[in-house]
C-alpha cells in the first residue's frame, strides 16, 4: 500500500517535469527562458533546416534559444507547432 503511494506520487511528481507532444516533448526551463531543440533532421537528406524561414544555426540536438509561440520547421517537409514561455521544446517527430 505504501509502496503504491510512494509510486503515484513519483508518477504525477514527473508529470508536472514534462509532457509529451506529437512533434516532441516540453519541459519547464531552468532559466525561464524559452529553447528549441531539433533532435531530429528528418534523415539529413532535406538541405538545410529552416525554423520560420531561416537557417537553424546549431547543430541538432542542441539548444537554441527562440521566442515563445507558433514556429514553422522545413527540412523536405514543413511542421507546425507551438512552444510555450519558459519551456524548452525538443522537436523529434517529423511523422503524420
Amino acid at each position: 500500500m505504501i509502496r503504491q503511494i510512494v509510486l503515484a506520487i513519483l508518477a504525477i511528481g514527473c508529470a508536472a517535469c514534462s509532457h509529451r507532444d506529437l512533434r516532441g516533448s516540453v519541459s519547464r526551463s531552468p532559466d525561464g527562458l524559452t529553447y528549441l531543440i531539433l533532435a531530429d533532421d528528418n534523415g539529413g537528406q532535406c538541405g538545410p533546416l529552416t525554423v520560420d524561414g531561416k537557417i537553424w544555426p546549431h547543430p541538432i540536438g542542441a539548444r537554441g534559444q527562440i521566442e515563445p509561440g507558433y514556429h514553422v520547421i522545413k527540412c523536405g517537409g514543413e511542421i507546425s507547432f507551438s512552444i510555450p514561455a519558459q519551456s524548452i521544446f525538443k522537436f523529434d517527430y517529423w511523422g503524420p
